[in-house]
């Protein structure tokens, strides 16, 4: 099966005994916002390639991967993204990882090399993941992995990428889904446990819990967001916690999936999205909704089609008539204003368009409703929610911030 592997990849590329400190309190990392796109339409389309993959099984085992999978966008895994700089080894070495909650396997060395030090022990095993935008190939190590100022974990399961395709400008990947999104990934088969698994069964934080918390931005790379390990961070958020299980319609269900409706105007207002299961996913850029609601929402806010963006685009007019949409998720309505649906103008050139221009981050999914997995809320969403997905208790949380209604992206 292997040997299959490595010709299928080649094809589309060409223990330490340290004690243990435990811990009671939960470990808070920053986060990096970096801008990598570099043409038009880059966005849209890296999201519905990654949205279309994740609907077809997702982070792909090394057994599904061949030459055909690898993508035709020649960017990186996201045209935004959010990176965490996470330490290996003894002495360490620092790598920029993108935070992905919509896959579960840690892996470095698409750009920083990988060094073996004390604490580093090859397994034997091969490992391969398989992106929406991208894959790699390496070899699966155990090794001193630390995270933040306190959370240090040893013989913690990575990759070390020996190949890489559409991983530029970072070192790899820090994936904090669901652990099942890991089976069968290494030669040896079975599941990989996560950097929360191994730091949670050790004692070492008191949940699964991995608290998320972004701030819209317009600048191309600022350290604009946080992540915690263990708990919540109750400073990055100003309404109560509202909390449900992940959704039981697949494929929704194998990521950090929720069911939602989504209406347009003063609440209850036009209903643009009946209640259906999607997911939450750090890895996606914009708010992703199928071809029928993106085609209600084009008929209540007039929005057309823009060419060189591949973004939906608004007449100074009709921005500002634009209204709020309205997300019900459990028991609770979670507001997404005018501002929060619009691009930031400051990066409109960023994405082909004009320095004038009014672009929405409101975005198709590529397919229709029905398919069980109807829309991702990317972190375009994110930025304006606090966001806790806890994989001990099959259930994600989301709560109002400071940035819920702040006019952060009409300026």
């Amino acid at each position: 099966m292997f040997s299959k592997l490595l010709v299928a990849v080649s094809i589309a590329l060409a223990a330490s005994a340290s004690p243990l400190a435990i811990r009671s309190s939960p470990v808070t990392i920053q986060l990096a916002r970096r801008f990598n796109t570099t043409g038009s339409k880059n966005i849209i389309e890296l999201d519905q390639a990654r949205a279309k993959f994740l609907k077809n099984g997702g982070s792909a085992k090394f057994k599904t991967a061949s030459a055909s999978s690898a993508p035709s966008v020649p960017v990186t895994n996201g045209a935004v993204t959010y990176t965490a700089e996470v330490q290996v080894g003894s002495p360490p070495t620092t790598f920029s990882l993108i935070v992905d909650t919509g896959s579960s396997n840690t892996w470095i060395g698409a750009s920083t090399p990988f060094t073996e030090t004390s604490t580093s022990h090859d397994t034997g095993a091969q490992v391969a993941v398989e992106y929406g935008s991208g894959l790699f190939f390496g070899e699966e190590f155990l090794d001193q992995v630390s995270l933040g100022s306190g959370l240090t974990v040893v013989n913690q399961s990575i990759g070390v990428a020996e190949e890489t395709f559409g991983f530029t400008g970072v070192d790899g990947i820090l994936g904090i889904g669901p652990t099942d999104l890991t089976e069968d990934t290494t030669s040896a088969g079975g599941m990989v446990p996560t950097i929360l698994d191994n730091a949670f069964g050790l004692g070492m934080v008191a949940t699964k819990e991995i608290g998320i918390s972004f701030k819209p931005t317009t600048n191309f790379s600022d350290k604009n967001g946080e992540l915690t390990f263990g708990g919540v961070d109750t400073t990055k958020f100003t309404g109560p916690l509202t909390t449900v299980p992940i959704t039981s319609t697949s494929p929704a269900s194998d990521y950090v999936g929720i069911d939602q409706t989504i209406t347009y105007g003063s609440f209850p207002g036009r209903t643009i999205l009946s209640p259906t299961a999607g997911i939450v996913d750090t890895g996606t850029t914009l708010l992703l909704l199928p071809t029928d609601s993106i085609a209600a929402y084009m008929e209540v806010t007039g929005a057309v089609m823009d060419d060189r963006t591949g973004l939906l685009s608004l007449s100074p007019t009709q921005f500002s008539n634009l209204k709020s949409m309205f997300f019900e998720i459990g028991d609770n309505v979670f507001e997404f204003t005018p501002d929060a649906q619009l691009w930031p103008r400051e990066l409109n050139t960023a994405v082909g368009g004009e320095d004038s221009g009014i672009y929405l981050i409101v975005g198709d999914l590529g397919t229709p409703t029905g398919e069980g997995l109807d829309f991702i809320n990317g972190f375009a969403w994110l930025e304006r929610h606090y966001f806790v997905f806890d994989s001990g208790a099959n259930t994600a949380s989301f709560a109002t911030t400071e940035f819920t209604h702040a006019i952060a992206n009409n300026v």
